[in-house]
Protein backbone atom coordinates (compact mmCIF):
# COMPACT_ATOMS: atom_id res chain seq x y z
CA UNK A 1 0.00 0.00 0.00
CA UNK A 2 2.74 2.46 0.54
CA UNK A 3 3.66 2.58 -3.35
CA UNK A 4 0.30 4.05 -3.76
CA UNK A 5 1.47 7.75 -2.97
CA UNK A 6 -0.89 10.24 -2.22
CA UNK A 7 0.45 11.80 -5.56
CA UNK A 8 -0.18 9.01 -8.06
CA UNK A 9 -4.01 9.48 -6.33
CA UNK A 10 -4.23 13.39 -6.40
CA UNK A 11 -3.28 12.75 -10.43
CA UNK A 12 -5.74 10.34 -10.80
CA UNK A 13 -8.71 12.32 -9.16
CA UNK A 14 -10.25 13.22 -12.53
CA UNK A 15 -13.96 12.08 -13.94
CA UNK A 16 -13.55 9.14 -15.95
CA UNK A 17 -16.28 6.40 -17.30
CA UNK A 18 -16.68 3.23 -15.28
CA UNK A 19 -16.74 1.06 -18.57
CA UNK A 20 -19.50 -1.14 -17.77
CA UNK A 21 -20.01 -0.96 -21.54
CA UNK A 22 -18.16 -0.07 -24.40
CA UNK A 23 -18.94 2.67 -26.37
CA UNK A 24 -20.06 4.04 -22.90
CA UNK A 25 -24.28 5.49 -22.71
CA UNK A 26 -23.74 8.83 -22.97
CA UNK A 27 -22.88 7.88 -27.01
CA UNK A 28 -26.08 5.89 -28.03
CA UNK A 29 -27.99 7.96 -30.27
CA UNK A 30 -31.93 8.36 -30.89
CA UNK A 31 -30.84 6.97 -34.77
CA UNK A 32 -31.13 3.77 -33.44
CA UNK A 33 -34.64 2.77 -32.17
CA UNK A 34 -36.74 -0.48 -31.66
CA UNK A 35 -36.33 -1.65 -35.25
CA UNK A 36 -32.90 -2.19 -34.69
CA UNK A 37 -32.93 -3.87 -31.39
CA UNK A 38 -35.69 -5.90 -32.40
CA UNK A 39 -33.41 -6.69 -35.60
CA UNK A 40 -30.47 -7.65 -33.26
CA UNK A 41 -33.24 -9.84 -30.58
CA UNK A 42 -34.22 -11.68 -34.66
CA UNK A 43 -30.33 -11.99 -34.94
CA UNK A 44 -30.17 -13.53 -31.58
CA UNK A 45 -32.72 -16.25 -32.34
CA UNK A 46 -31.70 -17.65 -35.45
CA UNK A 47 -28.02 -17.39 -34.51
CA UNK A 48 -25.27 -19.28 -32.63
CA UNK A 49 -25.80 -17.37 -29.53
CA UNK A 50 -29.49 -19.11 -28.88
CA UNK A 51 -27.68 -21.69 -27.48
CA UNK A 52 -25.88 -19.19 -24.80
CA UNK A 53 -27.60 -18.10 -21.59
CA UNK A 54 -28.83 -14.47 -20.92
CA UNK A 55 -28.55 -12.15 -18.67
CA UNK A 56 -31.77 -9.73 -17.59
CA UNK A 57 -31.68 -6.68 -15.74
CA UNK A 58 -34.91 -5.22 -14.23
CA UNK A 59 -35.54 -1.55 -13.45
CA UNK A 60 -37.73 -1.02 -10.72
CA UNK A 61 -37.61 2.74 -10.23
CA UNK A 62 -40.37 3.31 -7.10
CA UNK A 63 -38.64 5.04 -3.67
CA UNK A 64 -40.99 6.06 -0.63
CA UNK A 65 -37.75 8.35 0.12
CA UNK A 66 -35.38 10.96 -1.73
CA UNK A 67 -31.41 10.45 -1.07
CA UNK A 68 -29.69 13.46 -1.92
CA UNK A 69 -27.03 12.06 -3.29
CA UNK A 70 -28.79 9.52 -5.64
CA UNK A 71 -28.15 10.18 -9.41
CA UNK A 72 -30.19 7.04 -10.28
CA UNK A 73 -33.42 6.77 -12.37
CA UNK A 74 -35.73 6.79 -9.51
CA UNK A 75 -39.72 8.03 -8.70
CA UNK A 76 -40.22 8.90 -5.25
CA UNK A 77 -43.59 8.18 -4.11
CA UNK A 78 -45.66 6.68 -1.24
CA UNK A 79 -48.42 5.33 -3.11
CA UNK A 80 -47.57 1.61 -3.61
CA UNK A 81 -50.25 0.84 -5.60
CA UNK A 82 -48.38 2.24 -8.54
CA UNK A 83 -46.48 -1.06 -8.83
CA UNK A 84 -48.93 -2.69 -9.54
CA UNK A 85 -50.05 -1.02 -12.93
CA UNK A 86 -46.30 -0.87 -13.43
CA UNK A 87 -46.01 -4.54 -13.27
CA UNK A 88 -48.99 -4.86 -15.75
CA UNK A 89 -46.17 -2.78 -18.41
CA UNK A 90 -43.43 -5.41 -17.43
CA UNK A 91 -45.59 -7.89 -18.54
CA UNK A 92 -46.21 -6.28 -21.41
CA UNK A 93 -42.27 -5.88 -22.25
CA UNK A 94 -41.39 -9.41 -21.59
CA UNK A 95 -44.12 -10.69 -23.84
CA UNK A 96 -42.16 -8.52 -26.69
CA UNK A 97 -39.24 -9.63 -26.50
CA UNK A 98 -40.29 -13.25 -26.15
CA UNK A 99 -42.54 -13.21 -29.66
CA UNK A 100 -38.63 -12.47 -30.97
CA UNK A 101 -36.19 -14.41 -28.98
CA UNK A 102 -38.74 -16.99 -28.32
CA UNK A 103 -39.91 -18.43 -24.79
CA UNK A 104 -38.12 -20.52 -22.54
CA UNK A 105 -34.18 -18.90 -23.20
CA UNK A 106 -32.33 -20.06 -20.50
CA UNK A 107 -31.02 -16.98 -18.08
CA UNK A 108 -28.26 -17.19 -16.15
CA UNK A 109 -27.78 -13.79 -14.26
CA UNK A 110 -31.08 -11.85 -13.29
CA UNK A 111 -30.35 -8.56 -11.09
CA UNK A 112 -33.26 -6.51 -9.79
CA UNK A 113 -31.88 -2.74 -9.48
CA UNK A 114 -33.74 0.84 -9.50
CA UNK A 115 -34.71 2.85 -7.59
CA UNK A 116 -35.34 0.29 -4.68
CA UNK A 117 -37.02 -3.23 -5.83
CA UNK A 118 -37.53 -3.67 -2.17
CA UNK A 119 -40.69 -1.04 -2.79
CA UNK A 120 -42.67 -3.54 -4.46
CA UNK A 121 -44.33 -6.25 -1.41
CA UNK A 122 -43.57 -9.61 -1.19
CA UNK A 123 -47.15 -10.45 -3.40
CA UNK A 124 -45.86 -8.44 -6.35
CA UNK A 125 -41.67 -9.65 -5.88
CA UNK A 126 -43.60 -13.02 -6.43
CA UNK A 127 -45.72 -12.06 -9.28
CA UNK A 128 -42.81 -10.33 -10.97
CA UNK A 129 -40.70 -13.51 -10.38
CA UNK A 130 -43.54 -15.76 -11.94
CA UNK A 131 -43.55 -13.53 -14.85
CA UNK A 132 -39.97 -14.05 -15.79
CA UNK A 133 -40.09 -17.77 -14.98
CA UNK A 134 -43.39 -18.02 -17.29
CA UNK A 135 -41.18 -16.84 -20.21
CA UNK A 136 -37.17 -17.83 -19.22
CA UNK A 137 -35.74 -20.71 -17.79
CA UNK A 138 -33.83 -19.81 -14.99
CA UNK A 139 -30.35 -22.10 -14.89
CA UNK A 140 -29.65 -23.70 -11.32
CA UNK A 141 -26.17 -22.21 -10.18
CA UNK A 142 -26.34 -18.45 -11.76
CA UNK A 143 -26.49 -15.45 -10.01
CA UNK A 144 -29.65 -13.89 -9.18
CA UNK A 145 -29.35 -10.87 -7.10
CA UNK A 146 -31.26 -8.23 -5.69
CA UNK A 147 -30.65 -4.52 -4.42
CA UNK A 148 -32.29 -4.19 -0.67
CA UNK A 149 -33.16 -0.86 0.92
CA UNK A 150 -32.41 -1.97 4.56
CA UNK A 151 -34.90 0.28 5.69
CA UNK A 152 -37.73 -1.90 3.39
CA UNK A 153 -36.76 -4.98 5.11
CA UNK A 154 -36.89 -7.07 7.82
CA UNK A 155 -35.64 -10.90 8.25
CA UNK A 156 -39.11 -12.37 6.91
CA UNK A 157 -38.65 -10.37 3.79
CA UNK A 158 -35.29 -11.53 3.53
CA UNK A 159 -36.86 -15.60 3.65
CA UNK A 160 -39.26 -14.66 1.16
CA UNK A 161 -36.88 -13.39 -1.27
CA UNK A 162 -34.28 -16.84 -0.69
CA UNK A 163 -37.57 -18.58 -1.44
CA UNK A 164 -37.95 -16.46 -4.82
CA UNK A 165 -34.67 -17.81 -5.66
CA UNK A 166 -32.28 -14.87 -5.12
CA UNK A 167 -28.95 -15.96 -3.93
CA UNK A 168 -27.35 -12.60 -3.94
CA UNK A 169 -28.13 -9.53 -1.79
CA UNK A 170 -26.73 -5.93 -2.22
CA UNK A 171 -27.09 -3.50 0.73
CA UNK A 172 -27.03 0.07 0.08
CA UNK A 173 -25.43 1.34 3.64
CA UNK A 174 -23.65 4.19 2.11
CA UNK A 175 -22.43 5.22 5.49
CA UNK A 176 -22.72 4.61 9.05
CA UNK A 177 -21.86 7.98 10.57
CA UNK A 178 -25.64 9.41 12.10
CA UNK A 179 -24.71 13.13 10.74
CA UNK A 180 -23.84 11.96 6.99
CA UNK A 181 -27.43 9.66 7.21
CA UNK A 182 -29.12 12.77 8.15
CA UNK A 183 -27.12 15.13 5.67
CA UNK A 184 -27.96 12.97 2.67
CA UNK A 185 -31.62 12.18 4.10
CA UNK A 186 -31.01 8.28 4.43
CA UNK A 187 -31.57 7.60 8.29
CA UNK A 188 -30.66 4.09 8.89
CA UNK A 189 -29.14 2.96 11.94
CA UNK A 190 -26.15 0.21 12.03
CA UNK A 191 -28.14 -2.05 14.38
CA UNK A 192 -30.11 -2.39 11.72
CA UNK A 193 -27.71 -3.34 8.87
CA UNK A 194 -26.14 -5.77 11.05
CA UNK A 195 -29.39 -7.63 12.41
CA UNK A 196 -30.38 -8.12 8.37
CA UNK A 197 -26.99 -9.55 7.48
CA UNK A 198 -26.97 -11.93 10.16
CA UNK A 199 -30.48 -12.92 9.18
CA UNK A 200 -29.18 -13.21 5.85
CA UNK A 201 -26.80 -15.13 6.37
CA UNK A 202 -28.48 -17.75 8.42
CA UNK A 203 -30.90 -18.16 5.43
CA UNK A 204 -27.98 -19.16 3.17
CA UNK A 205 -27.23 -16.42 1.03
CA UNK A 206 -24.29 -17.42 -1.30
CA UNK A 207 -22.85 -13.75 -1.47
CA UNK A 208 -24.19 -10.69 0.26
CA UNK A 209 -22.75 -7.43 -0.37
CA UNK A 210 -22.26 -3.87 1.10
CA UNK A 211 -22.13 -0.65 -0.89
CA UNK A 212 -20.71 2.58 0.35
CA UNK A 213 -19.80 5.62 -0.47
CA UNK A 214 -16.98 8.46 0.11
CA UNK A 215 -16.86 11.93 -0.56
CA UNK A 216 -20.31 12.85 0.66
CA UNK A 217 -20.93 15.63 3.07
CA UNK A 218 -19.84 15.88 7.12
CA UNK A 219 -17.78 12.90 6.01
CA UNK A 220 -14.17 13.57 7.64
CA UNK A 221 -11.79 10.98 7.20
CA UNK A 222 -11.65 10.22 10.98
CA UNK A 223 -16.36 9.95 10.77
CA UNK A 224 -15.31 7.33 7.68
CA UNK A 225 -12.47 5.72 9.70
CA UNK A 226 -15.67 4.55 11.65
CA UNK A 227 -17.50 3.73 9.28
CA UNK A 228 -14.68 1.13 7.96
CA UNK A 229 -14.11 -0.18 11.06
CA UNK A 230 -18.50 -1.30 11.38
CA UNK A 231 -18.23 -2.79 7.77
CA UNK A 232 -14.83 -4.36 8.87
CA UNK A 233 -16.36 -5.74 11.69
CA UNK A 234 -19.54 -6.47 9.66
CA UNK A 235 -17.41 -8.85 7.32
CA UNK A 236 -19.73 -8.88 3.94
CA UNK A 237 -18.16 -11.16 1.27
CA UNK A 238 -18.24 -7.75 -1.03
CA UNK A 239 -18.06 -4.49 -0.81
CA UNK A 240 -18.11 -1.30 -3.50
CA UNK A 241 -16.75 1.35 -2.78
CA UNK A 242 -17.66 4.30 -4.44
CA UNK A 243 -16.86 7.83 -4.86
CA UNK A 244 -19.38 10.47 -4.69
CA UNK A 245 -19.99 12.80 -7.96
CA UNK A 246 -21.20 16.10 -7.38
CA UNK A 247 -22.99 16.90 -10.15
CA UNK A 248 -26.19 19.16 -8.89
CA UNK A 249 -26.26 20.80 -12.48
CA UNK A 250 -27.42 17.24 -13.90
CA UNK A 251 -29.32 15.12 -10.81
CA UNK A 252 -31.51 17.87 -9.21
CA UNK A 253 -31.34 15.80 -5.78
CA UNK A 254 -28.38 16.69 -5.31
CA UNK A 255 -28.97 20.24 -5.28
CA UNK A 256 -30.53 19.74 -1.59
CA UNK A 257 -26.64 19.03 -0.32
CA UNK A 258 -24.65 21.93 0.66
CA UNK A 259 -21.45 21.98 -0.96
CA UNK A 260 -19.89 23.75 1.67
CA UNK A 261 -20.32 20.57 4.19
CA UNK A 262 -18.93 18.31 1.14
CA UNK A 263 -15.20 17.23 1.81
CA UNK A 264 -12.20 18.31 -0.59
CA UNK A 265 -9.82 16.53 -2.67
CA UNK A 266 -7.54 15.99 0.05
CA UNK A 267 -9.57 14.33 2.25
CA UNK A 268 -11.20 12.41 -0.13
CA UNK A 269 -7.88 10.90 -1.34
CA UNK A 270 -7.70 10.18 2.27
CA UNK A 271 -10.59 8.33 2.81
CA UNK A 272 -10.17 6.36 -0.33
CA UNK A 273 -6.71 5.23 0.97
CA UNK A 274 -7.89 4.33 4.17
CA UNK A 275 -10.41 2.30 2.61
CA UNK A 276 -7.85 0.49 1.14
CA UNK A 277 -5.48 0.05 3.71
CA UNK A 278 -8.90 -1.11 5.95
CA UNK A 279 -9.75 -3.72 3.68
CA UNK A 280 -6.77 -5.56 2.30
CA UNK A 281 -5.76 -5.56 6.04
CA UNK A 282 -9.53 -7.29 6.80
CA UNK A 283 -8.17 -9.72 4.32
CA UNK A 284 -10.31 -8.76 1.19
CA UNK A 285 -9.14 -9.22 -2.02
CA UNK A 286 -9.15 -5.81 -4.51
CA UNK A 287 -11.26 -7.24 -7.51
CA UNK A 288 -10.76 -3.87 -9.43
CA UNK A 289 -11.45 -0.33 -9.58
CA UNK A 290 -13.90 -0.14 -6.30
CA UNK A 291 -14.96 -3.44 -5.35
CA UNK A 292 -13.85 -5.81 -2.97
CA UNK A 293 -14.48 -9.69 -2.04
CA UNK A 294 -13.27 -11.93 0.89
CA UNK A 295 -10.80 -14.74 -0.99
CA UNK A 296 -13.56 -17.46 -0.97
CA UNK A 297 -16.44 -15.26 -2.87
CA UNK A 298 -16.73 -16.36 -6.51
CA UNK A 299 -16.07 -12.89 -7.67
CA UNK A 300 -12.41 -13.38 -5.71
CA UNK A 301 -12.14 -16.52 -7.30
CA UNK A 302 -13.19 -15.62 -10.64
CA UNK A 303 -10.55 -12.97 -10.46
CA UNK A 304 -7.48 -15.38 -9.46
CA UNK A 305 -8.77 -17.74 -12.26
CA UNK A 306 -9.18 -15.02 -15.03
CA UNK A 307 -12.67 -15.62 -15.30
CA UNK A 308 -13.93 -11.87 -14.70
CA UNK A 309 -16.62 -10.17 -17.25
CA UNK A 310 -17.69 -6.92 -16.80
CA UNK A 311 -21.45 -5.34 -17.78
CA UNK A 312 -24.15 -2.89 -16.69
CA UNK A 313 -24.26 -4.25 -13.25
CA UNK A 314 -20.62 -4.38 -12.48
CA UNK A 315 -17.87 -7.09 -12.18
CA UNK A 316 -19.49 -10.65 -12.98
CA UNK A 317 -18.43 -14.09 -12.35
CA UNK A 318 -20.50 -15.17 -15.68
CA UNK A 319 -19.67 -15.67 -19.30
CA UNK A 320 -19.87 -12.57 -21.41
CA UNK A 321 -23.69 -12.53 -22.82
CA UNK A 322 -26.26 -10.72 -24.04
CA UNK A 323 -28.33 -8.60 -21.85
CA UNK A 324 -31.90 -7.87 -22.23
CA UNK A 325 -33.34 -5.13 -19.96
CA UNK A 326 -36.85 -4.17 -18.87
CA UNK A 327 -38.17 -1.47 -16.98
CA UNK A 328 -38.42 2.38 -17.85
CA UNK A 329 -34.58 3.67 -18.40
CA UNK A 330 -33.11 0.00 -18.11
CA UNK A 331 -29.96 -0.17 -20.60
CA UNK A 332 -29.29 -3.97 -22.46
CA UNK A 333 -27.31 -5.42 -24.70
CA UNK A 334 -27.91 -7.76 -28.09
CA UNK A 335 -25.17 -8.74 -30.22
CA UNK A 336 -23.06 -5.84 -31.64
CA UNK A 337 -25.96 -3.29 -30.27
CA UNK A 338 -26.49 -1.44 -26.70
CA UNK A 339 -30.02 -0.12 -26.47
CA UNK A 340 -31.88 1.84 -23.25
CA UNK A 341 -35.57 2.16 -22.46
CA UNK A 342 -37.39 5.22 -22.77
CA UNK A 343 -36.29 7.39 -19.25
CA UNK A 344 -39.72 8.17 -17.99
CA UNK A 345 -42.89 6.23 -17.13
CA UNK A 346 -45.50 8.00 -19.17
CA UNK A 347 -43.43 7.25 -22.35
CA UNK A 348 -42.52 4.08 -21.92
CA UNK A 349 -46.06 3.62 -20.98
CA UNK A 350 -47.41 5.00 -24.35
CA UNK A 351 -45.19 2.89 -26.23
CA UNK A 352 -46.05 -0.51 -24.72
CA UNK A 353 -49.50 0.75 -25.42
CA UNK A 354 -49.55 0.65 -29.17
CA UNK A 355 -47.75 -2.60 -28.72
CA UNK A 356 -43.65 -1.21 -29.52
CA UNK A 357 -41.04 -2.34 -27.50
CA UNK A 358 -39.88 1.09 -25.75
CA UNK A 359 -36.44 1.66 -26.93
CA UNK A 360 -35.45 4.86 -27.74
CA UNK A 361 -32.33 5.27 -28.03
CA UNK A 362 -29.23 3.16 -28.86
CA UNK A 363 -25.91 2.06 -30.47
CA UNK A 364 -24.86 -0.54 -33.29
CA UNK A 365 -21.05 -0.98 -32.84
CA UNK A 366 -18.25 -0.49 -35.12
CA UNK A 367 -15.58 -2.84 -35.42
CA UNK A 368 -13.24 -0.19 -34.26
CA UNK A 369 -15.55 -0.23 -31.12
CA UNK A 370 -15.57 -4.07 -31.09
CA UNK A 371 -11.22 -4.19 -30.61
CA UNK A 372 -11.36 -1.48 -28.45
CA UNK A 373 -14.24 -3.27 -26.10
CA UNK A 374 -12.13 -6.49 -26.10
CA UNK A 375 -9.09 -4.04 -25.07
CA UNK A 376 -10.48 -2.05 -22.25
CA UNK A 377 -12.77 -5.43 -21.04
CA UNK A 378 -9.15 -7.03 -20.50
CA UNK A 379 -7.47 -4.40 -18.78
CA UNK A 380 -10.86 -4.00 -16.30
CA UNK A 381 -11.27 -7.70 -15.80
CA UNK A 382 -8.00 -9.74 -16.75
CA UNK A 383 -5.70 -6.68 -15.86
CA UNK A 384 -3.66 -7.54 -19.00
CA UNK A 385 -3.65 -7.98 -22.76
CA UNK A 386 -2.14 -10.09 -24.92
CA UNK A 387 -1.09 -8.26 -28.35
CA UNK A 388 -1.92 -12.40 -30.17
CA UNK A 389 -5.49 -12.60 -28.89
CA UNK A 390 -6.58 -8.79 -30.14
CA UNK A 391 -4.54 -9.57 -33.12
CA UNK A 392 -6.01 -13.25 -34.22
CA UNK A 393 -9.30 -12.37 -33.25
CA UNK A 394 -9.82 -8.57 -34.91
CA UNK A 395 -6.86 -9.43 -38.07
CA UNK A 396 -5.00 -6.77 -36.82
CA UNK A 397 -0.81 -5.56 -35.76
CA UNK A 398 -1.61 -4.67 -32.31
CA UNK A 399 1.29 -2.29 -32.09
CA UNK A 400 0.46 -0.42 -35.42
CA UNK A 401 -3.32 0.00 -34.58
CA UNK A 402 -2.38 1.09 -30.83
CA UNK A 403 0.68 2.92 -31.92
CA UNK A 404 -0.06 6.47 -30.31
CA UNK A 405 -1.97 4.67 -27.36
CA UNK A 406 1.14 2.80 -26.21
CA UNK A 407 3.67 5.82 -26.31
CA UNK A 408 0.79 7.30 -23.92
CA UNK A 409 1.28 4.13 -21.38
CA UNK A 410 4.78 4.99 -21.04
CA UNK A 411 4.27 7.60 -18.75
CA UNK A 412 2.04 5.26 -16.86
CA UNK A 413 4.93 2.46 -17.14
CA UNK A 414 7.26 4.95 -15.59
CA UNK A 415 4.92 5.39 -12.68
CA UNK A 416 4.65 1.69 -12.07
CA UNK A 417 1.34 1.10 -13.21
CA UNK A 418 1.67 -0.79 -16.52
CA UNK A 419 4.22 -3.06 -17.78
CA UNK A 420 4.78 -2.70 -21.54
CA UNK A 421 6.07 -5.78 -23.13
CA UNK A 422 6.89 -7.29 -26.60
CA UNK A 423 3.59 -9.32 -26.06
CA UNK A 424 1.41 -7.61 -24.07
CA UNK A 425 0.69 -4.79 -21.28
CA UNK A 426 0.38 -6.35 -18.25
CA UNK A 427 -1.59 -3.83 -14.86
CA UNK A 428 0.65 -3.92 -12.07
CA UNK A 429 -0.37 -4.27 -8.50
CA UNK A 430 -0.52 -1.01 -7.94
CA UNK A 431 -1.83 -0.29 -11.21
CA UNK A 432 -5.22 -1.89 -10.17
CA UNK A 433 -6.20 0.86 -8.00
CA UNK A 434 -6.18 3.37 -11.36
CA UNK A 435 -7.16 0.75 -13.83
CA UNK A 436 -10.06 3.25 -15.07
CA UNK A 437 -7.38 5.66 -16.52
CA UNK A 438 -5.32 3.30 -17.75
CA UNK A 439 -8.66 2.02 -19.54
CA UNK A 440 -9.28 5.45 -20.85
CA UNK A 441 -6.32 5.10 -22.99
CA UNK A 442 -7.99 3.35 -25.44
CA UNK A 443 -11.29 5.30 -25.43
CA UNK A 444 -11.64 6.45 -29.02
CA UNK A 445 -14.34 8.99 -28.00
CA UNK A 446 -12.65 10.53 -24.74
CA UNK A 447 -9.61 11.29 -27.18
CA UNK A 448 -11.91 13.33 -29.56
CA UNK A 449 -13.71 14.71 -26.75
CA UNK A 450 -12.12 16.10 -23.29
CA UNK A 451 -15.60 17.49 -22.09
CA UNK A 452 -15.67 14.82 -19.02
CA UNK A 453 -17.65 16.22 -16.58
CA UNK A 454 -20.65 14.32 -17.37
CA UNK A 455 -18.47 11.16 -15.08
CA UNK A 456 -17.55 10.47 -11.86
CA UNK A 457 -14.40 10.49 -10.73
CA UNK A 458 -11.92 7.64 -11.32
CA UNK A 459 -11.06 7.61 -7.56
Amino acid sequence: MSAVSPELLRRFDVPGPRYTSYPTADRFVEAFGAEDYIQALEQRRSGVAKAMPLSLYVHIPFCESLCYYCACNKIITKHHERAEGYLRYLSREVDLHTAHVGLGQTVSQLHLGGGSPTFLSDAELRELMAMLRRSFTLAPGGEYSIEVDPRTVNAERLATLAELGFNRLSFGVQDFDPEVQKAVHRIQPAEQVFSLVESARRLGFESINVDLIYGLPQQTPESFDRTLAQVVQLKPDRIALYAYAHLPERFKPQRRIISAELPNGGAKVSMLSRSLSAFMDAGYVYVGMDHFALPNDALAVAKRQGRLHRNFQGYSTQPDCDLIALGVSSIGRVGATYSQNAKTLAEYYDLLDQGRLPVVRGLAVSRDDLVRRAVIMALMCQGRVQFESIELAFLLDFKTYFAAELTALRQMADDGLVELGETGIQVTADGWFFVRGIAMVFDRYLQADRTRARFSKII
